[in-house]
């Protein structure tokens, strides 16, 4: 029986079908471009929780674009199985022309691609990858001597003078959704439980920035008892939307916020260029740092019980929704470097465990913000007081008694595990003796 000829759209970061540029290249040039997306073992094994809600998000979003699909004649064919062994099966099944996928920057992504390009060219196909979750990629903005940006101020200045609306242009893959390759039924979606997930029935937000919120962000989003942020970073992360839509309405409706978008792009920009940031400092002096790496004080931040109550609020946040507000994390990934002198990648570690919206180059690089280890990093000898940060940002306290509710029940709530001033100055004196070797 002779195989038929297809066009593979492969899905990863980028789970929607408008404005999909590694999508359209492909369908406005072939016909039968058949979508697949593959559930990583290589990833997903690697996971603690069985309850890990960004699988649950994944596979939600791949049955709404199933449908969508369906309603072309179309399907994707999802498959709960490593890369290779995908395209070795899809090599057997189809003739396969090309494969079209989007940029990925992180180092098992390039891995990965690397070996598929092989792999799919030595069966006389063509591997075709294109920029989808970024305004400006690579080497798109450079310093003038033609070397990567290390400071996040230059880099937005440069990323704002080269923005033009043909750089937020979205791509019509509507227009050619009659190139799709056409099935009689829809093909099955592996269950979460037969990859050794469960569902949680957990709400997530839709994508689509609020425009209340955007337009007074400036103004909101260092408050944690409010709704003062957008919830994008998930949708981001798996491309259920697109970051030129974002940047588009960013740009005309709040600075502060298009600002937000700048330093995505800049920490994956730092970790394109330095893949040395992931396991390492970013000023290697740093790492000469004597860390305590106290397990129970460690278990304590992680659970919320450090006795300081917006540390504690923000844990449990995360804990349960696995979201935490921006400005508290900053909070709570200072206090867990400098308070409690714990390595900056054990809360690394934790974060990518637990936030929906985790992203490799944003958690590394704010990571090491706080720590003062990374590319224009916060100073070593600035230690956030978190009793001000919560009387500048948490006055009346609701953000704190809502996740922690014993708060003003003295024989319940814990004392704190490290006397502030103590902390602070016992943090100087390592980080002086680290940095002196």
């Amino acid at each position: 029986m002779e195989k038929k000829s297809v066009t593979i759209f492969w899905f990863r970061r980028d789970l929607r079908l408008n404005d999909n540029a590694g999508l359209y290249r492909a369908l406005s040039k072939h016909t039968n471009v058949l979508p697949i997306f593959i559930f990583d073992k290589d990833i997903l094994d690697k996971l603690e929780d069985k309850d890990d809600r960004r699988v649950e998000f994944i596979h939600q979003n791949l049955s709404i674009i199933s449908k969508q699909l369906s309603i072309n004649g179309s399907s994707i064919s999802i498959f709960y199985s490593t890369p290779d062994e995908v395209f070795k099966q899809l090599l057997k099944e189809y003739t396969i022309d090309a494969v079209y996928t989007n940029d990925d920057y992180e180092p098992y992504g390039i891995q990965r691609d690397a070996k598929i390009k092989k792999l799919v060219e030595d069966e006389n196909a063509t591997f075709l990858s294109f920029k989808d979750q970024v305004i400006f990629e690579k080497d798109e903005i450079l310093k003038s001597d033609g070397k990567p940006y290390t400071v996040y101020t230059p880099f937005s200045r440069k990323w704002k003078e080269k923005l033009n609306s043909f750089y937020l242009k979205p791509y019509p893959t509507e227009k050619y959704f009659n190139n799709l390759f056409k099935v009689e039924k829809p093909f099955a979606i592996p269950t979460l439980e037969s990859m050794g997930f469960v569902a949680s029935g957990y709400k997530f937000s839709a994508p689509i920035p609020d425009a209340d919120i955007v337009k007074n962000y400036h103004a909101t989003r260092d408050i944690p008892g409010i709704v003062g942020t957008t919830h994008m970073g998930l949708h981001l992360r798996f491309g259920t939307v697109s970051v030129r839509s974002l940047a588009a309405f960013a740009k005309d409706n709040n600075q502060t916020w298009l600002n937000e978008l700048i330093w995505r792009e800049f920490f994956m920009m730092i970790l394109w260029h330095f893949p040395n940031v992931v396991g390492h400092a970013f000023k290697p002096q740093y790492d000469n740092i004597e860390w305590v790496n106290n397990e129970a004080h460690f278990a304590a931040w992680c659970e919320g019980r450090t006795g300081y109550p917006i540390v504690d609020a923000g844990m449990r946040e995360l804990n349960e929704t696995g979201f935490m507000h921006n400005r508290v994390r900053m909070v709570v990934a200072s206090f867990l470097t400098k308070h409690l002198l714990i390595d900056w990648r054990w809360g690394e570690a934790y974060f990518a465990r637990k936030l929906l919206d985790f992203d490799l180059s944003a958690n590394n690089g704010n990571w090491q913000w706080a720590a003062g280890t990374g590319c224009d990093a916060a100073p070593y000898f600035r230690v956030f007081n978190p009793q001000l940060q919560t009387e500048k940002f948490d006055p009346k306290l609701e953000y704190v008694r809502r996740w922690v509710p014993e708060f003003d029940e003295p024989f319940v709530y814990p004392k704190p595990i490290v006397e502030h001033a103590w902390a602070r100055n016992r943090a100087l004196e390592v980080y002086k003796q680290g940095l002196a070797v």
